[in-house]
């Protein structure tokens, strides 16, 4: 049993949950919380390892290790097709990519999976996926097609017009009828047990910045790390494309990815 004087709460650095980290630290009582940034995989790994309590963390990792975790309801990060920030930059149309090498950004694990599965499961190819912390400049050089993700591929699809730009979500909406959860809300067993009623402010605090996150979105525009990038509309466009609620839908949507994870050897 770990129990603890605070709360080890994993944030994302990326844009797509700026709202609500934005909302919880301003609207809440954070001093049970102590946060801890980090991309993707480097939150997963971390509360993998138990070194932090609570995280957003890659759908997958919590499909390859349901055990470990406890599933906070009603909250992700989702979309019912495009994402919005999730991109594969190609010099050739996606059909056309069979037998090539595809870049993927180091930080991501949901996100490859996923594009395995769409590109195996939906247009029967098949192309060896290679990890690379490599500016998109010099991948795509020496490369045919490099996925990115987070606020990297936000701005990069504003400087590539002549690539072509699949965002991954959108594919598999297309395909599916389904959203795709690209990561859940998950705490570890551990922390659950000896910490119930710091779980529950938690919780609730959560809860209420999504709803006031959603309320004020063009408040935090003006705060966000991409306000010199993106105007507030677009900022705003992109917030409004993404869900934060984990329904009966996401949670279909969740099932197909991880009965395809399945069959493919990813999980």
């Amino acid at each position: 049993m770990k129990i603890n004087k605070k709360l080890k709460i994993g944030k994302f650095t990326y844009s797509n949950l700026f709202p609500i980290f934005y909302m919880l630290q301003k609207e809440c009582d954070c001093s049970d919380y102590e946060f801890i940034e980090g991309v993707p995989s480097d939150l997963n790994r971390k509360i993998r390892e138990g070194k932090i309590d609570i995280s957003p963390s890659s759908s997958i990792e919590y499909l390859r290790n349901p055990g470990r975790y406890e599933l906070i309801e009603n909250h992700s990060i989702s979309s019912a097709g495009p994402v919005g920030s999730i991109f594969l930059f190609s010099k050739r149309s996606i059909e056309t990519l069979n037998g090539l090498t595809i870049l993927t950004s180091s930080q991501s694990e949901t996100s490859v999976a996923l594009l395995k599965i769409i590109l195996n499961k939906f247009y029967a190819i098949d192309c060896a996926l290679k990890p690379s912390a490599e500016p998109i400049e010099r991948g795509i050089r020496s490369n045919t097609a490099y996925l990115l993700i987070g606020d990297e591929a936000l701005r990069e699809a504003l400087r590539w017009p002549e690539l072509y730009i699949y965002d991954i979500g959108d594919l598999w909406h297309k395909n599916t009828g389904l959203p795709f959860t690209f990561a859940l809300w998950i705490a570890g067993k551990d922390c659950c047990i000896g910490n119930k009623g710091l779980l529950r402010k938690f919780n609730d605090d959560l809860n209420k910045a999504k709803i006031s996150a959603l309320k004020n979105l063009r408040e935090i525009a003006a705060e966000s790390p991409l306000k010199d990038i993106l105007s507030e509309d677009e900022l705003v466009l992109y917030w409004k494309g993404i869900s934060y609620d984990l329904g009966d839908e996401h949670k279909k949507g969740l099932e197909l990815f991880r009965k395809y994870a399945e069959e493919m050897g990813l999980i």
